[in-house]
């Protein structure tokens, strides 16, 4: 039986479900992650038909049912979890993943925040929430749908409205009309921002949605300043500014050192031989085009809890863009030591100040480390990174299991030299 204090409603036409589920585009290779599957009217269209299938499930009673209806399939795995606070990392190792959600009214907003925040393994994703919640999701600026929850969704997904599902689909019936969504990632429509900066200033600008921007934004640089930068009115409020505004305001407002600083091709490194003897000088871009033997570091960082900080490069990244590396990784400068690189580097691009690295191994140059002579730097530390959106796109903790997983099933999403330091460091 549907539960009144959950708000449960059941999704009952088997027609419906086949084509929400047919909006996936489900290949053989993909990793469906299901929220809310109640009692299965979307997942038995996919059994089958994709390599898994993760349901995630809060009713503890259609959990323990979910398990024993699909207890003969291998590739259906049911979790009872709140899909709130579920560890979405341990889902990365799937990849390529896919997300489905007939999401909760009561907590919609926040589920989608967790699986699809910044950083997710999806490469799409089909909601179906409340006829308005998706209005919300697809809003424009001027209208009073238009707030928090959009700029946070399309900052990271273009959003589709597909159909209305009316309350006749449902057992119990809703009193409410549905609708479904397909959420498709941004590509390189947008520049590289700061998404936590961004997320703060769209929280200030709509917590007095009619209150003028300039009385909520930060002190410096002024508003009158920024305002004239991204084309808006010294009057607008928060609803009336677009996302690329946001977008460029979450970038003007970025007092990172380095926010405009991208990689030079001027840079100049020293080159060296097979004994890691300087021979000579070159610039980042005769190093590279030549494949000439040249210096780097890369660090380990490590919390309390073991788990290894990996960063996400940008996708605007000339080299390995949008891949998975080392917690921090770069060249040396001429004349530069191995350990003073190592410092400079986790100032700048995670903000960690203050911690000696640790030398834990040296790796020769080779394919995979672009010709590098590496030295491998270990360091403690348990803050918040703060990193230069023009180079880091995002930064996640993990496990060396679930690390480990997850490289085995998809080494293409790392970059060649952490994966010749992760060898390393497994092996001490």
């Amino acid at each position: 039986m549907p539960s009144r204090q959950l708000g449960q409603n059941f999704l009952c036409d088997p027609n419906m479900a086949r084509w929400i589920t047919d909006q996936l585009d489900a290949r053989p290779e993909d990793t469906i992650v299901e929220v809310g599957p109640g009692t299965g009217a979307l997942t038995e269209h996919l059994v089958g038909r994709v390599r898994r299938l993760v349901l995630v499930e809060f009713d503890s009673r259609l959990a323990a049912w979910l398990k024993e209806r699909f207890a003969d399939e291998p590739t259906v795995e049911v979790h009872h979890a709140d899909a709130v606070k579920f560890d979405a990392r341990r889902l990365f190792k799937h990849r390529p993943v896919k997300f489905l959600g007939n999401l909760p009214y009561s907590c919609g907003g926040a589920i989608m925040r967790n699986f699809l925040s910044r950083p997710n393994p999806y490469e799409r994703a089909v909601v179906m929430l409340q006829k308005e919640v998706i209005e919300r999701l697809a809003a424009g600026p001027c209208c009073k749908e238009y707030g928090v929850l959009t700029l946070r969704v399309q900052s990271e997904w273009v959003v589709r409205p597909l159909r209305t599902v009316p309350p006749e689909a449902f057992h119990p019936r809703p009193q409410i009309d549905s609708s479904v969504a397909l959420l498709v990632p941004r590509g390189k429509d947008l520049p590289a921002f700061d998404a936590r900066r961004f997320d703060g200033l769209i929280r200030r600008g709509f917590a007095q949605r009619r209150k003028q921007m300039g009385k909520q934004m930060p002190e410096s640089p002024p508003w009158e300043e920024v305002s004239g930068a991204i084309g808006a009115a010294l009057t607008a409020r928060a609803e009336e500014l677009s996302l690329e505004q946001w977008v460029e305001l979450a970038r003007r407002y970025d007092d990172h050192p380095l926010r405009d600083i991208p990689q030079r091709g001027d840079e100049v490194f020293d080159v060296v031989d097979e004994a890691d003897e300087v021979t000579g000088q070159a610039t980042r871009r005769e190093v590279h085009e030549r494949n000439l033997l040249h210096r780097a570091v890369h660090v380990f960082v490590l919390n309390r809890h073991g788990e290894l900080l990996l960063q996400k490069r940008s996708r605007f990244k000339d080299a390995h863009p949008g891949v998975w590396d080392s917690s921090v990784a770069g060249h040396l400068d001429a004349g530069e030591s191995y350990e003073a690189a190592a410092t400079r580097e986790l100032d700048e691009e995670m903000g960690i100040q203050g911690v000696p690295p640790e030398e834990i191994g040296r790796i020769s140059p080779c394919k995979s480390t672009g010709w590098e002579h590496v030295r491998l730097f270990l360091v403690r530390w348990d803050g918040v990174p703060r990193f230069p959106s023009s180079e880091v796109e995002a930064a996640l903790w993990l496990g060396s299991d679930e690390l480990q997983a997850w490289i085995d099933n998809r080494p293409e999403d790392f970059a060649g030299g952490f994966l010749e330091c992760w060898k390393v460091a497994r092996g001490k």
